[in-house]
């Protein structure tokens, strides 16, 4: 095998694209409400999103063991690229990165690359599609990784929650602002910065009024023409379909992808939430 794409599992692949053995999925896991979920495919969305309800708590995650990303390795290929979610979000990134030092010790041929893409869930998986888009076209490693790590610089996040309990549990949002938001029904529109921190974009009193402020905003950018949206929903595929048609109608982008949260996302996102990225 010439190449693998080995992605953490923040990265909400489909399951069509997981089919391609070029990819390759490492679990982090999640406790909540005394319950430990492990990120994989047999991960029961529904079961986590009633226990983060039911507890007061802020839901943790534990990003992959060294053990975890060393067996990934394993798998016979040259050149092996790694997409995690934001390193200043998760230890996803530093595990990896140790991991490829502990490997090349034994593998001093095999090239590795760890992509810190600066995002999450959607941005994962348009890096994860770069990489193999590019490693397909019989680009040179140094090059794969040269053209990818300039699409992530100018790669757009952004989102919208329907709950900010989350947040305001894992103390991303200060106390005053969760009980302004809720108590006024404000709806953040979010996004991240070039260095993967989260950041405010704008605001709105509903859920289709954030969305339109969130299709404005791509539209107003017209580095969004010729890329790929993806869409990523947490239990609320009418509300991506939403956001799809109003991006078809505004946005010149030559395709909208639409996928689904997994453990890790849903944490992020929780029930209702929306991320974007392109």
């Amino acid at each position: 095998m010439p190449f693998k794409i080995i992605v953490d599992s923040c990265c909400d692949l489909t399951p069509a694209m997981l089919q391609d053995p070029c990819f390759a999925k490492v679990p982090l896991t999640i406790q909540s409400d005394g319950l430990t979920f492990i990120d994989d495919e047999q991960f029961d969305q529904a079961s986590l999103l009633w226990h983060m309800k039911q507890s007061e708590d802020a839901p943790q995650t534990a990003c992959p063991s060294l053990s975890a990303y060393l067996d990934a390795f394993d798998c016979g290929a040259e050149e092996i690229y790694v997409v995690t979610l934001s390193a200043l979000l998760s230890g996803s990134h530093n595990s990896a990165a140790q991991a490829r030092l502990l490997y090349l010790e034994e593998h001093p041929k095999t090239r590795i690359h760890i992509f810190n893409s600066c995002s999450a869930s959607s941005g994962q998986v348009l890096a994860a599609l770069k990489i193999r888009e590019l490693a397909r076209q019989g680009l040179d490693f140094t090059e794969v990784v040269s053209g990818v790590s300039q699409f992530i610089q100018k790669m757009e996040t952004l989102f919208v929650l329907e709950t900010l309990d989350n947040l305001r549990k894992n103390g991303r949002l200060t106390r005053l602002q969760a009980i302004v938001t809720g108590t006024l029904k404000i709806k953040l529109l979010m996004g991240a910065t070039p260095e993967g921190e989260i950041c405010k974009r704008g605001q709105a009193l509903s859920m289709k009024q954030a969305l339109s402020k969130m299709v404005e905003f791509m539209a107003n950018d017209l580095a969004h023409i010729g890329r790929i949206l993806c869409i990523t929903h947490c239990n609320c595929l009418e509300r991506a379909f939403f956001l799809k048609e109003l991006a078809l109608k505004r946005c010149n982008f030559q395709d909208i992808l639409i996928c689904e949260t997994g453990g890790i996302s849903t944490v992020y996102a929780n029930d209702g939430g929306i991320v974007a990225a392109y």
